[in-house]
Order: structure tokens, then sequence, then C-alpha cells
């Protein structure tokens, strides 16, 4: 695997960095969890827009630059240096996206990925329901076909984004005789659509990172389908695909909290145990590991190849990962770590370190439950029985 990169990626590089230095908010934004931060963060997206770094991989007719997934991932390096605020429109940009790429046609890439990589449209997800957790093949939310349009009704449950945003993706049930994986389609609804009801479900800090969608006879047009009728399972899988393997979770992301968790052991190395110092070592080195192994997967893709199954060991890596660092950090700042009152030095880092810490528990949880996981790479990978 040939590690340098090209003077073209170089110049790349130093545009990104060059950019992110004069573009970058000077000021922390307010979680976009809340209503005012979501705004904020809405504003960010559309600054990213105009030097058209919305969405670096999309045709330039589409917002994007036409850069590939080595350039991505330089992309993500320095945003991530640069200290960027997170991106809000995740779910459209890193999921929808590229499954628009995939699957959807010249008029719905035209309709939909310019305003995404423009922040005009956030998405939500649409996936989990009540009784249809990890296994989305339990799905029973219905979109029965009323000529020109689907009747929507159900509810789902644990929609990330979904109580500001514009947009949502998910699996609905199309065949209402059909059962598992069958009969599912993937259809795209604006949240503004009457007969939508949302319910905030709070995170453990409080804020409302998801919410319930309830559906009362809501109707969509034929013409918000991803795909064809039925075809929504693939399409899904594809999906799970890129938020389980590739961009949901760039590599840059643990990097820079590794640099951080290195900081933060050397700055309180003297009253912690010696075995912390080779916890620190193990997160810097497996957030190494995984850099290297999307710089992987990437030259695979662009050589051609899929994501396949082993996505699924992506997503146990990345999620754990995350939480040993922050577990990490908390046993490294003691009873420091539950410190929040602004007159302390390091507040702010050690805030961070806990906001961090509550997100990371989530990990093993989102984009399929890791359990899941586990039975997909035996089942799938490693051909063990049922």
């Amino acid at each position: 695997m040939d590690l340098q990169y090209t003077p073209k990626q170089q110049a790349f590089r130093a545009e990104v960095r060059a950019w992110m230095a004069s573009h970058v908010p000077k000021q922390r934004l307010k979680s976009y969890d809340t209503a005012e931060g979501f705004e904020e963060h809405r504003a960010w997206e559309r600054v990213l827009n105009s030097g058209r770094f919305g969405m670096v991989t999309w045709p330039e007719s589409l917002g994007g630059r036409g850069a590939d997934l080595i350039e991505w991932l330089i992309f993500e390096e320095e945003y991530y240096r640069a200290g960027a605020p997170g991106r809000v429109n995740q779910n459209g940009i890193f999921l929808l996206g590229p499954t628009l790429m995939e699957y959807g046609t010249a008029e719905q890439k035209t309709r939909f990925l310019p305003r995404m990589a423009a922040g005009d449209d956030i998405w939500a997800q649409g996936w989990s329901e009540p009784g249809a957790g990890s296994d989305m093949a339990a799905i029973r939310t219905k979109a029965i076909r009323d000529g020109k349009h689907y009747v929507i009704n159900g509810q789902k449950t644990w929609s990330t984004r979904a109580v500001f945003a514009d947009w949502c993706f998910g699996l609905f049930r199309t065949d209402p005789d059909s059962s598992r994986h069958h009969g599912m389609s993937f259809i795209l609804v604006p949240l503004d659509t009457p007969g939508i009801t949302r319910r905030p479900i709070p995170q453990l800090d409080g804020e409302p990172g998801f919410a319930e969608l309830f559906f009362d006879d809501v109707r969509v047009p034929v013409e918000n389908r991803l795909g064809d009728e039925g075809q929504g399972w693939n399409i899904a899988m594809a999906t799970a695909g890129f938020e389980r393997g590739l961009m949901l979770r760039s590599p840059a992301r643990f990097q820079e909290t590794a640099k951080r968790l290195v900081q933060l052991y050397r700055r309180h190395e003297a009253r912690v145990s010696p075995g912390v110092r080779d916890l620190v070592l193990k997160a810097w080195m497996d957030a190494e590991a995984y850099a290297l192994n999307t710089y992987m997967t990437a030259s695979r893709l662009i050589a051609g190849g899929k994501i396949g199954q082993e996505a699924s060991l992506n997503k146990i890596f990345w999620s754990e990962l995350d939480r040993s660092m922050h577990e990490t950090a908390l046993s490294i700042l003691g009873a420091r770590g539950e410190l929040l009152a602004s007159g302390v030095d390091d507040a702010d880092d050690i805030t961070r370190w806990l906001k961090g810490f509550l997100f990371s528990l989530a990990g093993p949880i989102y984009a399929g439950a890791n359990e899941i996981q586990r039975n997909i790479i035996a089942e799938r990978l490693l051909n063990l029985p049922r």
C-alpha cells in the first residue's frame, strides 16, 4: 500500500487547511440538539457550501467537488484538525447522499443533493420502530399506495435529528401481506407533511437528540420512493454499509480524540497509575490502525469494490474505541471528571470529555447494536451456524 500523497492531494490538503483557518467559527456553536444550536449548525453548513465543501465527493453539478475517497479522508483530517463544528446534516450527506448516488434517478439527485449540500434540507433517519430496533426486518409501519401517493400509517422511534429536521428517510412496508425482509420500500418524507407528529426523546444529557414520529394517513408522492417498490431492504443495507463501514465515522474523529487523550495524560502523568499509560498508547495505536484500514477500504472502493459484511467489523471497532478512549480520559481525570463549575481552570475540557463519554455509550447501540453485528460476523463472514 502506497502511503505517500500525490502532489494533487497535497495541494488539496493545503487548500482545505487554509480555508478552514479563515472560516471555522472562533467560538464553539451551541449544541445542534437545541433549536438555536440546530440553526447555528445549519448556517455553518451553508458556509461550507459557499466554499464547495458541503460534500466534496459529489459531482460539481450537484454541489460537490468531484473528489475521490482519498481526498475525502484528507478533507476530514483537516476538518477535525481545525476543530470545525459537528455536521448537523450527517444523516443526509454521509448516509442518504451516497445512497441517492447509487439508487436515485437523475431527477432525484438534482432535486435533493444540492439542497442537502447547502444545508437547506436537514435529514433525519426513519428506521427503528417499537418492536423493530436493530432487527429492521420486523418493521410494520405501512405505506399503502393510493394512485400517485403512498398513505403512511405507523410509528418510528429513535429518529436521529428528527426534532428539528426537514425530511426523514426510511423503510416502510408497501406490501401489507409481506413479512421480514420482503415487501418494504425506501421512501423520503418531508416532516412538515400533514398527519406527522413529532415527540422529542431526551438523551442522557437531557437534550432532544431523537424523536418519535407518528404517521396518521400521511400522503407522500410516489416520486419520493428511492428505487423500485419492494427494493427497500437492499437499499437500506447499502445505507447501513455507509453508516457502519466508511462515511459516518471518519478516522480523523478518533485520531483527534486520541491526540487530546495523549495531551491529557501528559498534563496529569505524575498522579495517574502506570497502567494508564498503556491504555493511552493502545488508544493512539487503535486510532491509527482504524485510519489505515479506512484508507485501504477507500482504495478498494475507488478500484470498483464494494462495502461488504466487514462493515460490521468496522462498526464494532470504532464504537468500542470511542468508548474506551473516553473511559481512559475519565480515569485520568479522576474526581476532577465530575467538576463542571466554570471556575475550574480546565472546566471546558472536562465538560467536553464528560459529554463525549456520555455520547460514546450510545456507540455500541446506534448504526446497529454490536450484539447484532457480532451475529452478522459469525454467520456471514465466519459461516458459523445460527
